[in-house]
């Protein structure tokens, strides 16, 4: 029988104005000291800072509930741990609401929401534009580092401050039936990021976000150990970006490897699916590092206003590998054409096209340049003015 234990039992107040931090961490600690079980957040709205997940525990929202961030920064403590150098963590914030270190079986569930109260981070005074990028650090709602048997199901993420989740070098990840929103005033704040993890499922979300609904990174820089991504299934979601519906890899990554894609409708302001290596993306010294190799996509429908594929390496940055890609059963309306463009110093290798039906602006409808070994099988394409 599993282990419950309610946070009005540790005197959590979910009134929306009481700082819960204290009396949350209470209940999550005792559930891990008696061995791990449930820690039961009822309906009401919970203000906390930063809360650490430790093993055994499952952080249960039930319907009603709604965890709140603090709109302080000084709330928030930054993810600390042996092997991750947070001083490279990307947008200068290793900030957290939700986070874990080398935990072990833990989750977080229920119909619930975690609302990061992202826009309290921001300045508003501008109107109801485009919010510009904060000078101090923000919180992402959930950073989980070196976590193994890692499950988030069912609950609602919304209004993360800067990238919703962010799981580094994680094992056995579930991550179903989520939803995750964002206001589309805010800056850089993407879906999911599964950062140098292996053996992940995630299957049957809903992503709206502001910035890449879908992440696949090896950020090198930021751990001890080798980076490698490997062994990640998607399949059955539907991503709504200001950016990017996918985007794999950057040039300064370390390995991204046998990953699977299949049963996504994606709808982009920007590009659908995305490699692109450009030098702005480059850590200084690092002439380029990512392999990337064996990325399947399958049944994709996507609309969207650039590219829907856009593989591409800029002058002057010489990856290791880049190839082993597969798109098959698209079904495109975009405002860009398909590309796969290598440089003199990376040759795109091993790419296929399989029953593709492509409908695009312009003039071009796919651009392939330095490249080798791509097959183009029952590939359709209209151009519209």
């Amino acid at each position: 029988m599993t282990r419950l234990f309610d946070i009005s039992d540790f005197d959590a107040r979910p009134d929306g104005t009481t700082l819960n931090t204290t009396a949350l961490q209470r209940a999550i600690d005792a559930c891990h000291e008696a061995g791990g079980g449930r820690v039961r957040c009822g309906p009401g709205t919970v203000l906390t800072g930063s809360l650490r997940i430790r093993s055994g525990v499952e952080l249960h929202l039930e319907a009603g509930c709604r965890i709140v961030g603090s709109p302080r920064l000084e709330d928030y403590t930054q993810l600390a741990a042996g092997g991750f150098h947070g001083e490279h963590a990307p947008e200068n914030s290793a900030h957290a609401l939700l986070w874990a270190a080398d935990a072990e079986k833990i989750a977080i569930t229920g119909a619930g929401t975690v609302d990061g109260a992202g826009l309290a981070f921001y300045d508003t005074t501008g109107g109801a534009g485009k919010c510009a990028k904060p000078g101090t650090p923000r919180p992402r709602i959930g950073m989980f580092f070196r976590c193994r048997d890692l499950r988030i199901q069912d609950a609602r993420f919304a209004d993360s401050a800067c990238w919703t989740l962010w799981l580094m070098q994680c094992e056995d990840v579930h991550i179903n039936r989520i939803a995750i929103t964002s206001n589309r005033r805010m800056r850089n704040v993407d879906g999911i990021d599964l950062d140098a993890c292996r053996n992940v499922t995630v299957s049957d979300c809903r992503i709206d976000t502001e910035d890449d609904c879908l992440v696949l990174r090896a950020i090198q820089q930021l751990y001890d150990a080798p980076a490698v991504c490997e062994n990640v299934v998607v399949a059955n979601c539907v991503l709504d970006s200001g950016c990017q519906g996918v985007r794999v890899g950057c040039p300064g990554d370390g390995v991204i490897r046998n990953c699977t894609f299949s049963n996504l409708v994606i709808r982009s302001a920007g590009n659908g699916i995305i490699s692109e290596h450009p030098h702005r993306y480059l850590p200084a010294g690092n002439p380029g590092s990512a392999d990337i190799t064996n990325i399947l996509f399958s049944n994709v429908v996507v609309e969207c206003g650039g590219a829907p594929v856009k593989v591409l390496v800029e002058e002057g940055i010489a990856l290791p590998g880049l190839g082993g890609l597969s798109f098959s059963e698209f079904r495109v309306r975009s405002g860009a054409p398909c590309v796969v463009q290598g440089s003199s110093e990376t040759l795109i290798t091993d790419v296929a096209f399989s029953g593709m039906r492509i409908e695009t602006r312009g003039d071009d409808a796919l651009l392939c340049r330095r490249c080798k070994d791509v097959r183009l099988t029952d590939v359709t394409v209209s151009n519209r003015r």
